[in-house]
């Protein structure tokens, strides 16, 4: 069983804390996932309560996967104190890394980014390059896989990247059943953009969302920006403008994303040939679906069918 320990600091965030438990806890008992401080000791968290861990540092010896969770003094962690360097000296060499939020500054600290491709919080950027120049940070992004060490953006990006491990250790099936346990979304690319000053939009406003469920029963379909702005009663500038507005991105974009998505699900999980699933997804040619999903992954169909379909029975 892969083996989980979550290190929580004094001032850790509780939502971000509870987290990598929430994820890896509900696959069908794949992942054992455990809970540690530097000593052992409670710590205070950034609300109004303590917790009590049932473990000190040296469950850190025994972690497949660590998790640095957020807290209070994180972002000014130039230097980490001695109890907590000499608590991440225990992780074993070949396990993973991972942070959540503003635990990358704690990752930083220790030296474990030098020269690696990371990302945090998007409102604390200017700070972790000032303090880390010899970290390449992208604060565009939700999350970002460096092999062993992965770094995530805010809060809800912890949920992405955890999804994404168990994606990628068991393949989309599994973790499409833990986040519809979880009631969170499948799957959400690590390269889109961290939703930076999004404005929400008017609760009065027609919305969107109706026409992309109506979508992701038509993948299959040649489908238009006239389509979209037709199915949901909007001239195409209104539509394209509110389409942005609540999902970020441009109706064209997010629908290669869903028939990527969808064709990633398709490669992981049957033996269609790749003709017939660029056609499933609405590719007109398989070099079409080759091409996008490159641009996405950065692999070729066959490659990634021949990557999932060797972790799937794991």
């Amino acid at each position: 069983m892969h083996r989980v320990v979550v290190l929580a600091l004094e001032g850790v965030y509780p939502f971000e804390l509870g987290i990598p438990q929430r994820v890896f806890g509900t696959a069908d008992g794949r992942y054992e996932t455990v809970t540690c401080t530097v000593d052992g000791r409670p710590v205070r968290t950034s609300a109004d309560f303590t917790i009590a861990a049932d473990h000190g540092p040296e469950a850190l010896a025994t972690a497949d996967t660590v998790v640095i969770p957020p807290y209070e003094s994180a972002p000014s962690s130039v230097r980490l104190p001695a109890p907590v360097a000499q608590a991440l000296a225990l992780i074993p060499a070949g396990a993973r890394v991972v942070s959540i939020c503003t635990g990358a500054f704690t990752l930083a600290a220790a030296g474990l980014l030098d020269g690696r491709r990371a990302t945090t919080h998007w409102a604390l950027a200017a700070r972790f390059r000032d303090a880390f120049p010899q970290v390449d940070l992208d604060a565009g992004v939700l999350f970002i896989d460096d092999g062993d060490v992965l770094t995530s953006a805010g809060a809800a990006s912890g949920v992405d990247v955890c999804l994404h491990l168990v994606r990628k250790d068991h393949g989309s099936e599994v973790a499409n059943r833990v986040a519809r346990r979880c009631v969170v979304p499948p799957w959400r690319d690590g390269g889109q953009a961290q939703y930076i000053e999004q404005p929400v939009p008017e609760p009065s406003a027609a919305g969107t969302a109706a026409t992309r469920e109506w979508v992701l029963g038509r993948l299959d379909e040649p489908l238009t920006l006239t389509d979209l702005a037709g199915h949901a009663r909007m001239s195409l500038r209104t539509f394209a403008r509110r389409f942005r507005d609540e999902v970020g991105m441009s109706p064209g974009r997010w629908l290669i994303q869903q028939r990527v998505t969808r064709a990633r699900e398709l490669l992981e999980s049957s033996d269609l040939p790749i003709e017939q699933i660029a056609g499933r997804v609405g590719f007109a040619t398989p070099a079409s679906l080759r091409q996008h999903l490159h641009a996405a992954i950065g692999v070729s169909p066959q490659a990634y069918r021949r990557t999932f379909q060797a972790t799937g029975d794991r």
